[in-house]
């Protein structure tokens, strides 16, 4: 599959999953995913339905990402918006939680969402998480909820990751990953069930791109399987607090959602 198969099959997936979640239907309950049952009841009552049919993650990764007041965070593959609104209502009125998704239709659904819920310290932004359009060291966490696994090109994602966090940020992350005895060809045969359009990396291989890109303090920890071999992963890391500064692409146009981003303005950062 090449890139653009490979977008446009997670475009057109997530685009049926919004349109589900909007009119009611509850997307989240196929087997190729968890979605609302890994949030805790507290968490999914303080959310529209709409946020919590629509999640379609193998994690909950607000549980692991250790938000603080203040805080910049920045949710790859923001879906529904239901990781923003929580990471929002976690770091508070000084802080920001900002979604990424290439899907209109989500990208729709989430700013109705947090208009729903009251919650303004949101940006949406409409882009691809091989390309994030954020300027360097701009946030302090990065989020994902089971969504690196269906990029095309994982080595731009860790480069990106890395480039967008500021020194001594860090990452807090729910994916599908591969136990290492696997061959491409089994990951990809497995991951037909369970929505890996592009595959998903090995446990050595995922380590190895984090490490590649400067990241330190690595861990993947197993959660529960979700197919022979693959399992839903808890990944952790963090950019040194010495890093070298990233290359400024702040220049970059920043593309919206079309009904704007929660800040108001014509920008997202």
């Amino acid at each position: 599959m090449t890139t653009e198969t490979i977008h446009d099959e997670v475009r057109a997936r997530y685009a049926a999953a919004a349109i589900q979640a909007n009119d009611g239907g509850c997307c989240s309950g196929s087997s190729d995913s968890i979605g609302g049952e890994l949030y805790s009841a507290l968490e999914r009552d303080e959310l529209p339905d709409a946020a919590v049919l629509a999640s379609l993650g193998c994690g909950n990764p607000i549980a692991v990402a250790e938000l603080h007041e203040g805080e910049r965070v920045l949710d790859l593959g923001s879906g529904g918006g239901i990781d923003v609104l929580l990471s929002a209502r976690r770091v508070g009125a000084t802080g920001r939680a900002i979604g990424l998704d290439m899907t209109d239709e989500m990208l729709a659904l989430a700013q109705r969402n947090a208009a729903e819920a009251g919650v303004t310290n949101v940006e949406f932004v409409r882009g691809q998480i091989e390309a994030i359009p954020l300027p360097a060291e701009s946030v302090d966490v990065v989020i994902s909820n089971c969504v690196i696994n269906l990029a095309a090109d994982k080595p731009a994602v860790f480069r990106e990751i890395a480039r967008v966090l500021r020194p001594g940020g860090r990452i807090g992350i729910s994916d599908i990953v591969a136990e290492d005895h696997l061959t491409i060809e089994q990951r990809a045969e497995r991951g037909s069930f369970v929505g890996c359009i592009a595959g998903a990396l090995s446990f050595s291989d995922y380590r190895t791109g984090l490490e590649a890109v400067g990241l330190v303090d690595i861990s993947l920890t197993p959660s529960h399987p979700v197919a022979d071999g693959m399992l839903s992963t808890i990944v952790k890391a963090s950019k040194p607090l010495d890093a070298k500064p990233s290359i400024d692409l702040s220049a970059r146009q920043l593309p919206v959602a079309e009904s704007g981003c929660g800040c108001g303005g014509g920008g997202c950062c």
